[in-house]
């Protein structure tokens, strides 16, 4: 049975953030001050799904975990590369949810055409830094004390992910893929239900 991972719907929006505030709120996860409102977390849906995937974990009761990617950079030069990100309710963490949706996500990044996966991860946060390990991620650099939060100054970790690896030679690669072209052409129902 495939896990019951699909694509995320404006009407996630008020489960997202309930998911997401403890991130904002009770801990350096996230460098927002204030949890985002459903509106909010609608609106960056609406505009993250234009292009990249965002996929939530769904076992019929509601988002219970999602995981998207976004722009790395906005300058055209980096349009190969994405930053990714996973968050799950806290009753579903260490079960396999996050590597799920990750794989699925990179899955999905891959048939778009993308080269590299980027994540950023405040430590310590042996999970998250564990997950994305396992999954492949190198890591790639450290920003000292590049956020301050909750009393105190923040490192944050950077790990990439070659999601394909160009070869010496090879001609420019065609601009990645938006989402909602492959969708429509049905390319990806093998991934997503």
């Amino acid at each position: 049975m495939p896990p019951p991972i699909r694509l995320v719907r404006l009407e996630d929006a008020a489960r997202i953030a309930e998911i997401y505030a403890p991130y904002v709120t009770d801990r350096p996860t996230s460098f927002e001050l204030v949890p985002p409102d459903a509106a909010e977390i609608a609106a960056r849906i609406a505009k993250t799904v234009k292009r990249w995937p965002w996929l939530v974990w769904d076992e019929g009761s509601g988002a219970q975990g999602y995981a998207y990617a976004g722009a790395h950079s906005d300058r055209v030069c980096y349009q190969w590369s994405v930053g990714v990100s996973v968050y799950v309710a806290p009753g579903l963490q260490r079960q396999g949810v996050g590597r799920q949706l990750y794989e699925r996500l990179f899955d999905i990044l891959r048939r778009q055409g993308f080269y590299n996966a980027y994540g950023g991860i405040t430590v310590p946060n042996d999970g998250s830094i564990g997950l994305h390990r396992a999954l492949g991620f190198e890591p790639v650099g450290l920003h000292r004390n590049v956020g301050f939060k909750l009393g105190a100054w923040h490192d944050v970790a950077t790990l990439g992910l070659a999601l394909r690896t160009p070869r010496p030679g090879d001609p420019a690669p065609a601009p990645p893929r938006d989402l909602p072209q492959m969708l429509a052409l049905g390319e990806l129902t093998d991934l997503l239900p």
